[in-house]
Formats: C-alpha cells, structure tokens, sequence
C-alpha cells in the first residue's frame, strides 16, 4: 500500500460514497447498503508432514437483500479481513448490476497453494469446508461459493463433496457452490466466463461510437493495442478471445517476473503455454523481455486489462498510465486515489463491478441448472433442429427448381441445423447480461448530470436496486 492510500475497503466505500451522495435514499438507508453485515473468521488445524498446521480462513457477508449470497474463496497469503470485505462488496454491487438474484459475499484462506501437494489442498479444503458449512456458511439457499485466485474446479468439486457429506438427504446439494469441473455438476463455458465476459463488455462498448469517441478512440476493436496485466485464468481468455476473435493486437502481457513484448501481437495460446512450463515470462522467446513489468504498465496502447491483483494503478503510476481506455478484469485493480487522477486525465474507465461480471452471471446459471436437475438445451436442442429442418427442406425444393436460379450457400445447412448447446446458450446468456448491464451504466452515464464516469453510473445503478429490494422487504 503505497503512502496516502487508502485501504482497498476504503477505496470501495469512497467509490460507493461518491455515487449514494447523487442519490435521494431514504435516512439511514445508505449506511445500511454500505457496511459489511458480518465477517467470520475461521481458525483450524489440520495434520500435514508430521505436524498439525493451523490455517486462518475468512468468509464475508456483505449485503443479505437478495438469498443466497455469492462470491469466491481464494488462496493467497495477501488474504486478510480487509481485503475480503472490501470483495464481498464489490460482489453486492455487482451482482445488482448484472441482475444476479445473490447478495454479495467473498471467502479467502491464507495459505499459498503452491506449497502443498494435491492431497494435502484436499484435506486443507475439506477441513475449511467443513468449518464453513457447519456455520451456513456453505448452502445453496444461504451462501454460495466459486472459484477465485488460487483455487479452480477442482477445490469446488471437495467442497460440494463435502457438504453432500454432512447433508446427505439435500436434494440439491450440488447448488452449494459453483465453479464445478462438468462432471461433477458444472456447466459448460464455466472456466472462461470472466474473460469472455470481459470480451463481451468491450465489444458492447465499442458498439457506440460516442462513447468510444469519450476515450479518444475511433472505429472497432480490429487493430486495437492491448496490454494485459496478469495472464491467469481471466487474463489469458480475455487476451485470447479478443486476439483470435476481434482482432485486437496483444502487445504486451505483464507477469509477477517481468513482461514480454511483441508490437506485432503476442500468440497468447503459446505464451500461457510457455508460462505453465516455466512459471513466468523470464527469458520468454515470443517478444522481447522485460524485467521491470510494473513499468510497462505506463507504455502507449489503446486498451490496458489489468487482470491479476487489486491496487496495480495507484497514486504512485496513475498519472504516468497512458491507456486512454482501461477495463478492470481484475478486483480493484485502480484505487480510488488512482481512479480521480485518471478521471481529471479524461481517462475511461470500465470498472470492476460491470467487467468482470462474467465469472457470477455464468455461476448464476450454474445454479439453476443444480437447482432445476437437468443441463440446458436438453429439453429443446432436437426440436429446434427440427424445426429448422422443416425449413431447410423447403429452401432445397425451392432450389430445385431451375427456373430460378438459386441455391443455398455452402455452409449454410448444416449451421442452421445445429441446435443450441448448453456452451451456445451460456455463451448467448452472458452476452445479453453484459448488453443489458452496460446499456443500464451508459444510460445514466449520459443521462445523469451529475455523473462524469461510467463507474459512478454503475454504483448508482446497483445501489438503486438494492435499496429497492430492502425497501420491498419493509426495510
């Protein structure tokens, strides 16, 4: 924490301070939406190497206005109340803003995963699961977790193992967390919905021109320079989408050793390959190395993805950052110090809370689909094909038909026919939230005298939904 900055949980509550201050909230109101209602703090031993080793693990609950309540549990050593509070209600605004039925909440472990072998993270994970669920911490109905940093499918699958075990009579005991591997109750599309929703955020965006036009940007994401911080899960599908599928040119991807750079594009596939081979960029052959990664943070490109840990833009390189459009992948990646000098520099900002809404809008149909007992697109994936085929048959007849003169176009049958997957319907699910979730921020961003940033927007959005469901519960 450089000196002068506040906290990252006060950061969020003067983000949140900024936008409830342009809003005419009933008294008291305000104060009840801001503050965390409850963090507990788990301490447990666990058997490892001879020894018994106590772990500390935390599980926040911001806001219960909506049940369940939503958010990961990440391994990291940096874990601490602060910081998972400060997650917890990011979660809160997040889950508004995309229309996810959850109150927000967030867990953390400090533990550094990469010092234990996979047995040892599975009795470490049973027994803070078990820590958890006995105090409804874990529950489909009250609280349920997903995947953050240093934890994947593989941690979820132990957990909702674990709560099957001491609730074995749940009929929907799979709902208890999200982020599961497929065969243990997961849901297609899972793994890749941060960065894939971070795709779809900046092609809504680019979608009005205006708007581009705000950051000093013209035309379509084809071209675009992009500089990426932090190339784990959400990083690398973010880069590999937008490199493979809207043509934007990865230049530079910032790792914990240093960066890489390649002004022609790096091949993400190749690099994140070389990444899990060697554990960083050092020495990387795909473009010239770096070891001064946080400086190049500052280089010139049209976009900058921080995608790792929060705080990475601060007062000490705000004013020195030249991205003219910045999209927080990440939690928190700008404080709230940084986010008004980038803001006085015409900066734009799509911040957290809308970004990296990817991650809980697909573990919200993750949900459903536990909580429903049957995959999506298994009722009515043959009969659309059928139906589509009824027309098909009717096209080729007609193309039979020399006197007019016309076929249909190769390709064109068997893409039509296909009927939607669950992968397709996900994917369709996550682009309409995002749409929808950006056009609710843009509309008030224009709209709102008082608002000047779209982050300012998307709190007031989410605050205003959430004092809405309080004051329909009576509170």
């Amino acid at each position: 924490m450089h000196a002068g900055e506040p906290s990252f949980r006060q950061s969020v509550d003067l983000m949140f301070n900024r936008a409830a201050a342009l809003m005419d909230l009933p008294p008291g109101l305000s104060e009840k939406i801001r503050v965390c209602n409850a963090t507990y703090i788990v301490r447990f031993g666990v058997r490892l190497r001879g020894e018994i080793r106590t772990f500390t693990g935390y599980r926040s609950v911001h806001s219960e206005h909506m049940e369940p309540v939503k958010g990961g549990i990440r391994y990291a050593l940096a874990v601490n109340q602060d910081e998972v509070e400060a997650l917890a209600a990011l979660m809160t605004y997040k889950c508004a803003l995309v229309e996810a039925p959850f109150g927000g909440s967030k867990g953390g472990l400090c533990i550094d995963p990469r010092e234990y072998d996979e047995d040892e993270l599975e009795k470490i994970t049973r027994r803070f699961a078990y820590e958890l669920i006995k105090r409804d911490l874990i529950n489909p109905a009250q609280n349920v977790p997903a995947p953050d940093m240093g934890t994947g499918p593989r941690e979820m699958a132990i957990i909702a193992d674990q709560y099957a075990r001491m609730h074995t009579t749940d009929i929907n005991a799979r709902a208890c967390v999200t982020g599961k591997p497929i065969h243990a109750g997961g849901i297609q599309g899972r793994v890749e919905a941060t960065g894939r929703g971070v795709q779809y955020a900046l092609r809504e965006f680019f979608r009005y021109p205006e708007d581009v036009a705000k950051a000093g940007l013209s035309g379509t994401l084809d071209g675009k320079r992009v500089i990426v911080q932090g190339l784990g899960n959400v990083g690398y599908h973010a880069a590999l989408f937008l490199s493979a599928e809207d043509g934007c040119k990865i230049t530079h991807v910032i790792e914990h050793d240093g960066a890489v750079v390649n002004e022609e594009g790096l091949d993400i596939a190749a690099l994140r390959d070389w990444i899990m081979a060697h554990g960083g960029v050092t020495d990387c052959p795909l473009g010239q190395y770096h070891k001064d990664g946080a400086r190049l943070l500052e280089a010139d490109c049209d976009i900058l993805i921080p995608a790792a840990m929060e705080g990475v833009i601060n007062l000490h390189n705000a004013a020195a950052i030249k991205a003219p459009l910045i999209i927080e992948a990440a939690n928190g990646p700008v404080t709230a110090g940084a986010d008004e000098i980038l803001r006085n520099k015409g900066t734009v900002i799509i911040p957290d809370l809308y970004a990296n809404a990817g991650g809980v809008t697909v573990s919200y149909f993750e949900w459903v689909k536990n909580l429903s007992h049957i995959r999506f697109g298994r009722m009515q994936r043959r009969q659309e094909e059928s139906r589509h085929q009824l027309l098909v048959d009717e096209l080729e007849r007609i193309s039979r038909d020399s006197s007019i003169n016309w076929t249909l176009s190769p390709g064109f049958k068997e893409k039509y026919l296909r009927g939607a997957g669950e992968l397709e319907l996900v994917r369709s699910g996550l682009d309409d939230t995002m749409r929808a979730a950006y056009q609710s921020m843009r509309e008030v961003w224009w709209q709102h005298d008082g608002v000047q940033d779209l982050r300012t927007a998307g709190f007031l959005v989410s605050i205003g939904r959430v004092a809405e469901a309080y004051q329909a519960k009576g509170i």
